[in-house]
């Protein structure tokens, strides 16, 4: 059975930092892009930043470029979000996400991903 198990939300304040984690388990996702999502309440969820297979491409959404940064480790199975200069509006249930897609490139679209994680919560407050 695949699992994606993140872990490293909270409460933090406005100019926090924080580290999410993931870990996957039933197979290995050292084939393609794996990423992170999140959904904000009463908001759809939206794409945050993904990276490709051997790291050596990562994908932003403008909201957090500069701020955030994902990295992976294939030989652990899992994929981290660096999350720096946390602003309120980055509150939201974060997913991790994988892509059973043989791909050098990245993917930044929710249909472009099959497996998910349960979700996260980071709660930034002003």
């Amino acid at each position: 059975q695949v699992q994606l198990v993140e872990s490293g939300g909270g409460l933090v304040q406005a100019g926090d930092s924080l580290r999410l984690s993931c870990v996957a388990s039933g197979r290995t996702f050292n084939t393609g892009p794996m990423g992170w999502f999140r959904q904000a309440p009463g908001k759809e969820r939206e794409f945050v930043a993904a990276i490709n297979w051997n790291s050596d491409i990562t994908t932003y959404a403008d909201s957090v470029k500069d701020r955030f940064t994902i990295s992976r480790d294939n030989a652990k199975n899992t994929v981290d979000l660096q999350m720096n200069s946390l602003k309120p509006e980055d509150t939201a249930v974060y997913y991790c996400a994988a892509s059973a897609t043989i791909t050098r490139y990245t993917k930044t679209a929710i249909s472009d991903y099959f497996y998910w994680g349960q979700g996260t919560l980071v709660t930034v407050s002003a």
